[in-house]
C-alpha cells in the first residue's frame, strides 16, 4: 500500500484573500490589469508570503465563481483593457467611456480585439496564439465550441440542444465547427488573452515574492463544457439531465441544507481511466496558481447525494467517494500536493483522516471558535500547527460585521479570550490569527479596513446581492505598514516554496 510522504517544513507564512473581481478600478469590475499588479506589490511591502483569491472560471450562474461554464477556462470579465491597449488589440477611445453593464463592455472590447488580431496580427501575439492553442487543445477545443453553440442557442444549456449536439454525434460536432468556426475562434483567443494577461501578472508575483492560493470547487456546472463533453464521467440520465446533484444537508448556514445543483462525479468510470479528468484539471489549476484550496474537501470522502427531482437538500444520502485513491493518483502524477483542505461544515473521522494521512493543513477560522467551550478547534490554543488561520472567508461576515452582530454575552466572551476590549476587532483577530502556531495566516481584505457587514463577499444560501464587493481604493499607505509590522513581530517571514517558473508554464 502506498503511503504518503510527509512534507518539509514550509515555515510561518501570511496573507491576504481578495478574489480579483474586488480589485479597484475604473471599468466595473477588478481585472488582471494594474490595479492586480499595485496590488502584489502592495502586499510585498506589507511583507505578505501570499494572495489568496476565489476561482477564476466564467460563472455559469450569475457572478458565482462556484458555477461555472469550464473548470479550465478563465473567466472574460477579468480581461485587463489596459492590457490589452499595451498589446496593440484596442486604443484608448475604446475605454474611453466604460459601460455600466460590465458583461457587454468587456464584450465589445474583445470583439475589437480579435477583429483587430484576426485582421492584422502582429507575429509575436500570433506565435504565442498558436503555441497557446497546441498546449491548450485538450480543454480548449471543446469550450469555445461549447460557448459558440450556447451563442447560437440563445444561452440555452446543452440539455435543451437537439439531440445530434447533446449526445455529440461526430457529423453534428464536425458541422457545427465549420459552420461556427470565427465564434469558436473568437473564444479560443479570448482564452488566450485571459492566460497570456494572468501569467505576467504570475511573473510579476514571483518577482515580488509572493505566492497565489488558488480555489478549487469540488463539483462542476451541470452546464458546463466538462459535463457536455464528459457526460461518461457524471451521473447523467440519457438526456444529460443529472441523477443527483450536489449540496450540504442542514448546517450552520442553512436550516434547510444547500442545494448546489451540481451533477455527482461517476467515480467508477474516473477510477478506469485512472482519474484522468482530474488530473488534467488539478494541473490546469496548478498553472494558474502555486497552491490551491480544495473547496467542499468534504466530497473527496463523501457526497450529498440529492435526488434531482427534489426542490432542497434536506432530502437526501451520503455516496461515498474514492478520495483516497484520488489522492495518491494526483501525487503519482504531481509528486507534490500543494493543497488546503476546506474543512468545515460536518466533518466526520472519515474525512479527518483523510486529510491528515495525506498530510494537508485545514482550515480554522476565528469566527467559529466562540460558540462552546475551551476545547473548540477553532480557538488558537488549540490550533496544530499543519492549519491556515483565518479571521474569515469569503463565505463569513467581515469579522466587525460579525462581531456587531453577537449579543453582549457572546462579546464578552470575545473580550475575555482577547484579554482587552474589542475597540478595533477586526485587527485584535489579525493579531490573534497572525500570533497563532499556525503555519499558514490568512485575513479577507475587508477585515484589514475593519470593514462592516455591508462589505460582505457572500451569503451562502442567498440567491442574489453575492460577489459584488470591491476595493474602492488600494490599501492605505498606514495599513500597509501596520500589516507589515504585525508579520515581523510575530515572524511570519516564510516565502512561497515549489513555485513553478511562469515564463515556462504550460498556458503559453
Amino acid at each position: 500500500m502506498e503511503t504518503p510522504r510527509r512534507p518539509t517544513s514550509r515555515g510561518r507564512g501570511s496573507g491576504v484573500l481578495l478574489h480579483v473581481s474586488s480589485l479597484p478600478g475604473p471599468f466595473g469590475i477588478g481585472d488582471l490589469g494594474p490595479p492586480a499588479f499595485r496590488w502584489i506589490e502592495d502586499l510585498a511591502k506589507a511583507k505578505q508570503s501570499w494572495w489568496q483569491i476565489l476561482p477564476l472560471t466564467p460563472p455559469a450562474v450569475g457572478l458565482c465563481p462556484y458555477q461555472c461554464h469550464s473548470a479550465f477556462a478563465g473567466n472574460p470579465e477579468l480581461i485587463s483593457p489596459e492590457s490589452l491597449i499595451h498589446d496593440g488589440l484596442i486604443s484608448e477611445t475604446d475605454i474611453a467611456h466604460p459601460a455600466h453593464d460590465v458583461h457587454s463592455f468587456k464584450s465589445r472590447l474583445l470583439h475589437n480585439a480579435w477583429h483587430k488580431f484576426d485582421s492584422h496580427p502582429s507575429k509575436e501575439l500570433a506565435h504565442a496564439y498558436e503555441k497557446f492553442q497546441s498546449r491548450q487543445s485538450q480543454w480548449l477545443d471543446d469550450f469555445a465550441l461549447f460557448m459558440a453553440l450556447k451563442e447560437v442557442h440563445h444561452g440555452k444549456p446543452w440539455t435543451d440542444w437537439p439531440a445530434e449536439l447533446r449526445s455529440r454525434q461526430h457529423h453534428a460536432i464536425a458541422s457545427a465547427r465549420q459552420s461556427l468556426g470565427d465564434r469558436t475562434e473568437f473564444h479560443a483567443f479570448v482564452q488566450f488573452l485571459f492566460f497570456r494577461q494572468l501569467d505576467a501578472l504570475r511573473r510579476h508575483a514571483r518577482g515580488h515574492g509572493v505566492g497565489i492560493i488558488g480555489d478549487v470547487p469540488m463539483f462542476i456546472s451541470a452546464d458546463s463544457a466538462d459535463v457536455w463533453a464528459n457526460p461518461d464521467q457524471f451521473l447523467l440520465h440519457r438526456h444529460g439531465h443529472p441523477k443527483f446533484v450536489a449540496g450540504v444537508p442542514p448546517d450552520y448556514f442553512s436550516k434547510t441544507g444547500q442545494r448546489w445543483g451540481n451533477p455527482l462525479y461517476n467515480w467508477p468510470a474516473m477510477r478506469r481511466d485512472g482519474f484522468a479528468w482530474w488530473i488534467a484539471r488539478i494541473r490546469a489549476s496548478l498553472g494558474q496558481a502555486d497552491r490551491i484550496r480544495i473547496d467542499h474537501f468534504r466530497g473527496l470522502e463523501a457526497s450529498w447525494a440529492i435526488p434531482a427531482a427534489r426542490a432542497t437538500a434536506q432530502f437526501g444520502r451520503w455516496l461515498r467517494s474514492p478520495g483516497r485513491e484520488l489522492l495518491l493518483a494526483l501525487r503519482r502524477d504531481l509528486k507534490r500536493l500543494p493543497f488546503i483542505a476546506e474543512d468545515l461544515g460536518l466533518i466526520t473521522p472519515a474525512v479527518a483522516a483523510l486529510r491528515d494521512e495525506f498530510h494537508l493543513p485545514g482550515m480554522r477560522i476565528l469566527q467559529f471558535g466562540f460558540g462552546s467551550g475551551a476545547d473548540d478547534p477553532f480557538l488558537p490554543h488549540n490550533y496544530p500547527r499543519n492549519c491556515v488561520a483565518y479571521t474569515g472567508t469569503h463565505d463569513n461576515d467581515t469579522t466587525a460585521g460579525w462581531y456587531a452582530s453577537l449579543d453582549s454575552r457572546q462579546q464578552r466572551r470575545v473580550e475575555a479570550y482577547l484579554g482587552c476590549g474589542a475597540t478595533d476587532i477586526a485587527w485584535d483577530f489579525i493579531r490573534l490569527a497572525w500570533s497563532s502556531v499556525a503555519d499558514l495566516a490568512i485575513a479577507p481584505a475587508q477585515d484589514l479596513l475593519s470593514l462592516g457587514s455591508e462589505a460582505r463577499m457572500n451569503l451562502p444560501g442567498r440567491s442574489t446581492g453575492n460577489w459584488k464587493w470591491r476595493l474602492d481604493r488600494p490599501l492605505p499607505p498606514h495599513v500597509i505598514e501596520r500589516l507589515a509590522d504585525l508579520t515581523q513581530l510575530y515572524g511570519r517571514f516564510a516565502k512561497p516554496t515549489g513555485q513553478r517558473d511562469v515564463t515556462k508554464c504550460n498556458n503559453l
